[in-house]
């Protein structure tokens, strides 16, 4: 009876090292993907799948009277129609139209994307490299910068809305009595808009640029400006030659991140001026999708996905040469 509880304990343990001598002999690489496989079963679950049925619906016609989702099967008719602008009447403002770039959704967003980022990214760098240096209170100048990032898009909005509001706020008799630049009601006006939604973004996420790019600079040997130092190297080639490429990989991360989020800016257009004056991409899927086309609403949407995709490879390969050239 003994002999054969041992035999059946044996057994137990046999079967509890099994599974861990299966991954001692998996290589570096195999163990890798067997750790990520969680993690890829989710992101099917919760991403592909519904990026496949967006795309499933976006084939359909759309169904405004017949109380369903979508209509009979159109192929890509949904995404010609958009492309040249046959849809635009049922959009209420153009897809895509290079002749009124600041009425078109794609082109509004590419436009805001590209000066949004670029400042964030400079005055991010110029803060982070601030912050880098030792200097009495710094710790209280780091708390001070996050504040803006920490405030909620909808009072962000509030905050700017008011301040550019005429007869309210004070923003506009800056901008329009002193510089210029500004039309009587700039929350009416698609470009006045759009550079307040440029500066109300720039000021609250150039503090998270900041703190990423700081990431990359904390992890520079410091030993490497001593050197430097003795070789007689200037500040401007200290820069050049040390500090740019070494935080280059933190940089483009944190390009990656920001340009994602901005493709898909939303909350701080419709708090501000709203969708009607300045229309981005994610402002048509909502608009769309409310007014019940919903299978137009998923073709937008799909092309705006497939254009983050190809934003995000660009900087993913980029990153994978820089990875591989050092």
């Amino acid at each position: 009876m003994a002999t054969s509880d041992e035999h059946s304990r044996s057994r137990l343990r046999s079967a509890a090292v099994a599974p861990a001598n299966w991954t001692e002999r998996l290589s570096e690489q195999q163990f890798a993907y067997v750790l990520l496989l969680p993690t890829l079963l989710l992101v099917s679950t919760m991403a592909v799948w519904p990026l496949v049925n967006t795309f499933q619906m976006s084939l359909h016609a759309d169904a405004l009277f017949s109380g369903e989702y979508v209509g009979e099967f159109v192929g890509l008719e949904n995404y010609v129609e958009l492309l040249t602008g046959q849809r635009n009447a049922v959009l209420g403002s153009p897809f895509v139209d290079l002749s009124q770039p600041f009425q078109s959704a794609l082109t509004v967003t590419l436009i805001y994307v590209a000066i949004a980022v670029t400042l964030e990214t400079i005055l991010g760098f110029g803060q982070a490299l601030v912050l880098d240096q030792s200097f009495r209170g710094r710790r209280w100048v780091r708390v001070a910068i996050l504040i803006p990032w920490a405030v909620p898009i909808a009072i962000q909005g509030l905050i700017f809305w008011l301040f550019f509001q005429p007869g309210v706020g004070f923003g506009t008799t800056i901008m329009r009595d002193w510089l210029g630049i500004f039309s009587q009601n700039p929350l009416i006006n698609s470009v006045d808009t759009m550079i307040i939604v440029i500066v109300a973004d720039v000021w609250k996420t150039s503090a998270f640029m900041a703190l990423l790019i700081l990431a990359g600079l904390q992890s520079v040997d410091r030993s490497l400006y001593d050197v430097a130092k003795v070789a007689g190297a200037s500040r401007v080639q200290q820069f050049r030659y040390i500090t740019f490429p070494l935080v280059l990989p933190a940089l483009l991360v944190a390009l990656l991140f920001r340009t994602i989020q901005s493709m898909r800016v939303y909350g701080i257009i419709e708090t501000t001026g709203g969708c009607s004056t300045m229309p981005s991409l994610t402002c048509m899927v909502v608009d769309t999708f409310r007014s019940g086309r919903y299978a137009t609403a998923a073709a937008v949407a799909f092309i705006t996905a497939g254009i983050v995709a190809a934003v995000a490879m660009i900087y993913i390969v980029k990153f994978a040469d820089l990875e591989v050239g050092t």
